[in-house]
């Protein structure tokens, strides 16, 4: 398969059924990735949103290449990891051979001077040593990159014990030892990703992810440390307030040690729905689309009730953990995003694709966290399958409650194509995730906020708008009040312009063509851009529009299975443009996200 990085293709959601499959670690679907993981990632790697965009975006081309390895190139791996620096795909092998079978593959490779038997057999070592635990010593696991087994000490914590397990450690080959002077721990602390939960009088956790089980019944994922009394009431307020249903339902639905940090709460009470929509505080809606494993140097993110929306990059999988009285827990997720105390039990995400369950992590948030400020996390995919249970997606069932109706609707500005409109937010039963705007009988636009422009109006025209809301279950609300306005009469002048100048597209490089303009006043609100390529892979190219003060607007996201040629003109329309000036250099930058292409930009044109 050939490398096709992506970052709008949608995969297909799958609907709900009462049969049990077992969950498996495909690779996410090179989802157009929501607004609020843009931001996350952007926010904790200090990126613009385009940059966030485009790590996101190769991060799902290294998963699909992941998937689609040969056999034999497996057999020989020692690891792989996303590298966020040359955005590719890299496999650790110990021959030249098999590097040189990872490279015609699209993938980068790396020559170690350890397999992966010879890895797993110092893992087990270290864990041989540890036994029921070391007085400082709260991690080790294989370190893919380092191609070596890392162990972690907490050098406060050390006693002569600590000392006589480092000295036998450090005779084995292939061990390297960090030390810190913090450790991680378990934290405390609508069946929503994210939102609060109480086990009984105790403090609050996070929800996990909301599944069924076999029998249709409804449930929430979440840490097993949280659940770990049988039969108690969970609720949805403090004070025993508000009660959801029942944790660790005959006392086999938690675990928390070696086997991980997992448990579940049966969802039993009248008024309680499950939602696929992931509460992330503020920023615009995730919608949950299916579950995904993480690999090394990918970006997740994560909700929780104290640290809310978080994002970091994954630096170790597979890491045993070790909190102290015995306390030990295998295979879990090492992470830099930031987490608090009573986070425990909430949803980490890859893209739209449910990740982990959070299981501990620093007492306080730091820059550049060394081993013992990292945040945890349990695989989800591992509690889905031990309890036969099945992910609600944005195909799931259980909510039947519509939104209100939009209220206030209102018109805020209008030009000669385009009116611009604004409403109050929708209240739902498990949140609101978008709104859709109706000229007349027919959508004009779908938006995830309180307001919207609608384009390629005729001038001097009357129009009728209404809105709906909508959440994660597909319910629609009312329509709001109609709004009724009016375009501005039209005006004369050439305002199209044009660049022919011929640009080669080349592998894995950017093209700017631009484009001088001298008009007065503010762009149109709506944009016409029109272009002609010539290209052997139109899936690997992807397009943006860059305006004077070096605004983003997206024409084109790369992506697809199977390349197929570009050659002739295309057009594209920019909607809500009227913020950029129409005076200075617009430019159309064109990325080749593929290797073995060819092609050229021919002509492209701008209507402002």
């Amino acid at each position: 398969m050939r490398r096709i990085v992506s970052a709008a293709s949608v995969a297909a959601l799958a609907a709900l059924g009462l049969g049990f499959q077992p969950a498996q670690a495909a690779p996410p679907a090179s989802p157009s990735h929501p607004q609020a993981e843009v931001d996350g990632v952007a926010a904790a790697f200090g990126l613009s949103a385009d940059q966030a965009r485009g790590r996101l975006a190769a991060q799902d081309g290294a998963h699909r290449l992941a998937s689609a390895l040969p056999t034999a190139v497996r057999q020989q791996s020692a690891g792989q990891w996303f590298d966020a620096a040359t955005g590719k795909l890299t496999v650790a092998v110990t021959t030249q051979a098999a590097a040189d079978q990872v490279r015609a593959i699209g993938a980068a490779a790396q020559v170690v001077a350890r397999g992966q038997a010879e890895l797993d057999r110092t893992d087990a070592a270290v864990r041989a040593l540890v036994g029921k635990g070391v007085p400082g010593v709260y991690g080790w696991g294989v370190d893919v990159r380092g191609n070596e087994v890392g162990v972690s000490v907490d050098r406060t914590k050390k006693t002569a014990a600590t000392d006589g397990f480092l000295y036998r450690v450090k005779e084995l080959d292939g061990v390297r030892i960090t030390e810190t002077t913090t450790s991680p721990k378990q934290q405390s602390g609508t069946i929503q990703t994210g939102n609060p939960w109480w086990p009984g009088s105790e403090s609050n956790c996070s929800v996990g992810f909301p599944v069924t089980d076999s029998s249709g019944a409804k449930h929430f994922l979440t840490a097993g440390h949280c659940t770990n009394d049988s039969n108690q009431a969970a609720y949805g307020a403090s004070g025993q307030q508000n009660k959801v249903g029942t944790s660790n339902v005959g006392g086999t639905h938690s675990v928390n040690g070696q086997e991980g940090d997992m448990g579940l709460v049966a969802v039993t009470e009248a008024g309680w729905n499950l939602s696929a929509s992931v509460n992330t505080w503020g920023q615009p809606a995730v919608t949950l689309s299916g579950s995904a494993e993480a690999m090394v140097g990918d970006s997740v993110c994560h909700s929780g009730n104290t640290s809310h929306w978080q994002c970091g990059e994954v630096k170790y999988t597979h890491k045993s953990a070790d909190y102290g009285n015995g306390l030990i827990i295998g295979d879990l997720t090492w992470t830099t995003a930031c987490s608090l105390g009573g986070d425990s039990g909430g949803g980490w995400l890859l893209g739209t694709k449910a990740a982990g369950l959070h299981d501990g992590g620093p007492s306080q948030c730091v820059q550049n966290p060394s081993d013992g400020d990292m945040s945890l996390f349990q695989p989800v995919i591992e509690a889905l399958n031990k309890w036969q249970l099945t992910l609600v997606t944005s195909g799931g069932t259980g909510d039947t409650t519509a939104p209100s109706a939009p209220a206030n609707p209102r018109s805020t500005g209008t030009t000669s194509n385009s009116v611009s409109l604004a409403w109050d937010a929708s209240t739902d039963n498990t949140g609101v995730t978008g709104y859709d705007v109706y000229n007349g009988s027919a959508l004009a636009t779908s938006v995830a906020g309180t307001s919207a422009t609608v384009s390629g109006l005729t001038p001097d025209t009357a129009y009728s708008f209404t809105v709906k809301a909508k959440d994660a279950a597909g319910n629609a609300s009312a329509a709001s009040a109609a709004v009724s306005a009016r375009t501005q009469p039209g005006s004369g002048g050439n305002r199209t312009l044009t660049n022919d100048t011929d640009y080669a597209i080349r592998d894995y490089q950017q093209v700017f063509s631009p484009i001088g303009s001298t008009l007065t006043g503010s762009a149109a609100a709506s944009i016409g851009v029109s272009l002609t390529i010539r290209h052997t892979c139109a899936e690997d190219l992807g397009i943006t529009l860059l305006d004077p003060k070096g605004k983003a607007y997206a024409l084109k996201y790369s992506g697809g299975s199977t390349c197929t040629p570009w050659s002739g003109p295309r057009t594209f329309t920019v909607p809500a443009a009227a913020s950029s000036p129409a005076a200075g250099k617009w430019q159309l930058r064109v990325t080749d996200y593929g290797p073995g292409d060819t092609g050229t930009l021919d002509t492209w044109s701008i209507t402002l």
